[in-house]
């Protein structure tokens, strides 16, 4: 049996407006795709989860519409259903294993598990009631996915949480990086109020390193432990002529002003620049959002990728959805200047044709020039999408963190214990710009250490 289709926005539609684009099942789809899973005693799904979230079991509850136990049983593993049915890459995690997907076409875990945290917000269905407190205190920094997490499992222990969140609207990535066409504010905004009723509390616009010091958290006001959530938000840039013209942005300019400071609508005065045509640097989800912003803003719209489209490291949805939106794509191609008038605006982008050789330390082919193939693409804006870094601002100020090479904090796997006593790490911090659900699992692995770390203090 194939897949259950699920509805979405029509690509010519949907290019010029930023509703979400999928609709999710109706509750019969929904009944027919859970009705696929084989209820396998090995669990392969599970293993391919990183917050292990028990789907066999909240699948077959959503085969007897017994929404609420569904809902409570992907709680025990994740505090962000809604959103990791959106944004998850399911397709090379849980369903990869999925056995119906040896032979054919594995079951929708994504959708599904978005069906139940849709159902839980429409219904406004409580799933826990505060923890009896037990007189700790704990700071997690960054109020994205990481932090929430970390945040949502301590609470959920009784610990007192003050979540501390550089910018005036909490949510991190969540909404300064993923437009509302793909995961709408307002399903991330219900998944914060959940966690304020287990007694989260939520400080905005507090920058830890200038602010307030981590030292200053832990040795004038009372927290015990430090969980750094603060993601990966310095941009990277390619280094080439013509990256200071007016009209260059790094993907989390161009993606902020919009999603976060609702530059595309009218009714707010955030400027952003499109011009007619733009080229997006990058491949990864974060181009796509970029690109498919771009689009819906008017503009003629291309993506700009040195490898081939085999190669590309966004979803295969994603891809699938910007080509149909009418995004065109460059493969095979790498810009070598960006070129300005006599204004210094962006006029064009000049690039170079690639072709594949041996595979570089990534396990992806290296590309390599073509010599004598370069060409012009007229543009008026270009977005920078090749990835972001920790920013070390909290390195910085925090005696006794060390980072790596690439500003990323140094932890314990294990643990997620950094090289300094009571303060942990995970997400994006850590491994540079990844997945919402690898922030997640990470956050889950340094609050359970977090906890074992203040009870061993109390002995």
């Amino acid at each position: 049996m194939k897949r259950t289709p699920i509805g979405e926005q029509a690509p010519d539609e949907r290019n010029k407006n930023f509703n979400e684009v999928c609709l999710g099942y109706t509750e019969e789809q929904m009944i027919e795709e859970a009705s696929r899973c084989l209820q396998c005693k090995t669990r392969p799904c599970v293993d391919g989860c990183p917050v292990a979230i028990k789907i066999p079991e909240f699948i077959l509850h959503l085969r007897n519409k017994e929404y609420d136990l569904a809902s409570r049983k992907i709680a025990e593993d994740s505090a962000l259903p809604a959103v990791c049915g959106r944004v998850c890459p399911q397709e090379t995690q849980c369903e990869e294993l999925c056995v119906l997907g040896k032979k054919g076409e594995a079951v929708a875990i994504g959708k599904l598990e978005r069906f139940v945290g849709d159902w839980t917000r429409d219904n406004k269905y409580k799933l826990a009631d505060p923890a009896k407190p037990n007189q700790h205190k704990v700071a997690v920094i960054g109020s994205g996915p990481a932090g929430l997490t970390c945040a949502g499992d301590l609470a959920k222990l009784g610990y007192d949480i003050t979540v501390f969140e550089a910018l005036h609207k909490t949510g991190g990535v969540l909404v300064y990086g993923i437009p509302e066409f793909r995961l709408p504010n307002t399903v991330v905004e219900y998944e914060i109020e959940n966690l304020k009723t287990l007694g989260v509390k939520f400080e905005t616009n507090v920058i830890i390193g200038r602010t307030v010091t981590i030292d200053q958290l832990m040795n004038e006001e009372g927290f015990e432990a430090v969980f750094i959530g603060s993601g990966a938000g310095l941009p990277m840039f390619m280094n080439i002529p013509g990256e200071d013209l007016n009209g260059v942005y790094s993907a989390n300019e161009f993606l902020t002003r919009s999603n976060l400071m609702g530059a595309y609508d009218d009714s707010f005065d955030t400027p952003i620049r499109v011009g007619k045509r733009v080229a997006v640097v990058g491949g990864g989800n974060v181009a796509m959002d970029a690109a498919r912003t771009a689009k819906r803003l008017g503009a003629m719209t291309y993506i700009v990728y040195r490898r081939s489209e085999k190669e590309l490291p966004a979803r295969v949805e994603e891809v699938h959805h910007a080509q149909e939106e009418g995004i065109e794509f460059h493969m095979l191609t790498n810009p070598t200047e960006i070129l300005g008038d006599d204004k210094g605006w962006v006029r064009a982008i000049r690039c170079i044709r690639m072709e594949l050789g041996e595979p570089d330390d990534s396990g992806r082919r290296r590309p390599v020039p073509v010599k004598g193939s370069e060409y012009e693409i007229g543009v008026d804006t270009v977005v920078i999408a090749i990835g972001t870094s920790p920013n070390p601002l909290i390195s910085q100020t925090t005696p006794g963190i060390e980072i790596n090479k690439w500003k990323a904090l140094i932890i314990d796997e294990t643990t997620g214990k950094t090289t300094r006593e009571g303060v942990y790490a995970g997400g994006d911090a850590v491994s540079g710009s990844a997945t919402v659900i690898l922030a997640m699992g990470a956050a889950r692995t340094a609050a359970k250490a977090i906890d074992e770390y203040i009870r061993n203090k109390k002995k």
